[in-house]
């Protein structure tokens, strides 16, 4: 009896640290996919568990940012959201039409976290999309084919659909400066955090091994808790 109040003890001690293990969900493009772990599962990748050796050495899960940053603080993932070659905006390479694909149609699928980290933008800037000119209010549609005006919209949405829920910006380095700027405007604008990436190694333009690492590394001395 005595050993089994011990052991029951012991298991309420440790309901609190359960309890305060933070979810995380991912709102991203090629740079935090993989394999399996991004829902819905119909979301194109770019990282695979047999990758080609040409595009990256990324072959397990553990290696991407997000997952290094998760476990590493302790969290536990909610949702991973990602979608390679999405744009925020819905206009995408070759002036194509990425609505479906984009950040603002897919920013309300993150379940119910309560840290969201969104990384886009770069595609945004690799495709040329339009940059547009800032509105904070009454979108329309024919504005939301440009980034600043889709980056708003979708700061000011994320912020309204998830209330008391900690959201910080991602952003990658070597973008153009209209658009790394336009970012931190925004998020300025909306109160939300950023972390700025510096110097990630990189294979065909996305994050290997060793870029994984300096992400979440970053990323965690900016805001792991």
């Amino acid at each position: 009896m005595k050993k089994f109040l011990i052991i029951f003890a012991v298991l309420l001690a440790s309901l609190p640290v359960l309890a305060q293990r933070k979810s995380v969900s991912i709102l991203g493009d090629s740079y935090s996919t993989f394999e399996g772990f991004v829902e819905p599962a119909s979301n194109e990748l770019w990282y695979f568990a047999t990758p080609d050796p040409n595009l990256t050495d990324v072959d397990d899960v553990k290696q991407t940012w997000w997952h290094r940053f998760i476990s590493e603080n302790g969290y536990k993932l909610e949702q991973n959201n990602s979608y390679s070659g999405a744009t925020i905006c819905t206009t995408g390479y070759n002036g194509d039409d990425y609505t479906p694909r984009a950040f603002i149609t897919r920013m309300d699928n993150l379940g119910s976290p309560d840290i969201i980290l969104i990384f886009g933008a770069t595609n945004d800037s690799w495709a040329n999309s339009p940059v547009g000119e800032f509105a904070w209010s009454g979108w329309t549609k024919e504005q939301l084919k440009s980034f600043r005006p889709a980056l708003a919209y979708m700061l000011s949405h994320v912020k309204e659909r998830y209330p008391n829920t900690e959201i910080f910006y991602i952003i990658n380095d070597g973008l153009k400066p209209e658009i790394s700027s336009s970012i931190t405007e925004a998020c300025t604008h909306y109160g939300i955090p950023f972390v700025q990436l510096h110097g990630i190694d990189k294979t065909a333009g996305h994050p290997n091994k060793k870029g994984m690492q300096q992400i979440a590394e970053q990323v965690s001395n900016a805001i792991g808790h």
